[in-house]
């Protein structure tokens, strides 16, 4: 998988303030119209902060579409993030809203939850039907550990309990983020 330049990162940052900006009648619509290099599918999260709160954080492992169409979807999704129905994202925080795109390397399982670095990788965590994930840099926002980033994926994410990280019949899978932001 390819890395992204960061001209088409920025474009893509972009594309999904564009979507967010029509979505919320801010704007007409997509003024991107230029063609897009081939870009390989991958999965993207789309994080939003206003007055530097989190305002919405969504994103898909599951890349069903061109990645410039993907990130316009995900990213009014995150500006409709259910976390915040009480409080949703408005008009007037446009101008002070930060977008950053995290694209998506493929899971990777791995036999040892606890082989993968801190800061690099982030985790996808699933028992039964059960999952959660932490993008890299929730580790080090934090100060976390390894075992307190999956404590915490396990039971702030997917509903399990905290050690759940350690049962047998959990998959630990990790990924590494290209990550793309203004300001």
């Amino acid at each position: 998988m390819s890395s992204l330049d960061a001209r088409v990162g920025a474009r893509l940052v972009r594309v999904a303030r564009g979507a967010i900006a029509a979505d919320l009648g801010v704007s007409a619509g997509p003024t991107d119209l230029e063609p897009w290099p081939v870009l390989d599918r991958r999965g993207v999260f789309v994080t939003l902060r206003s007055g530097g709160r989190l305002r919405g954080c969504i994103g898909t492992f599951l890349p069903d579409d061109d990645l410039p169409r993907l990130v316009r979807r995900i990213a009014v999704s995150a500006a409709r993030d259910p976390r915040f129905a009480e409080t949703p994202l408005g008009a007037a925080e446009m101008s002070d809203l930060r977008i950053e795109l995290s694209v998506l390397s493929p899971l990777r399982q791995i036999e040892d939850p606890l082989d993968f670095e801190l800061g690099i990788h982030g985790i996808h965590v699933t028992q039964g039907g059960d999952t959660g994930c932490f993008l890299p840099k929730v580790a080090t926002e934090n100060g976390w550990d390894k075992e307190t980033f999956l404590s915490s994926c396990c039971e702030q994410k997917a509903g399990l309990a905290a050690n759940a990280w350690r049962a047998p019949e959990t998959e630990v899978r990790v990924f590494s983020v290209e990550l793309f932001g203004e300001g």
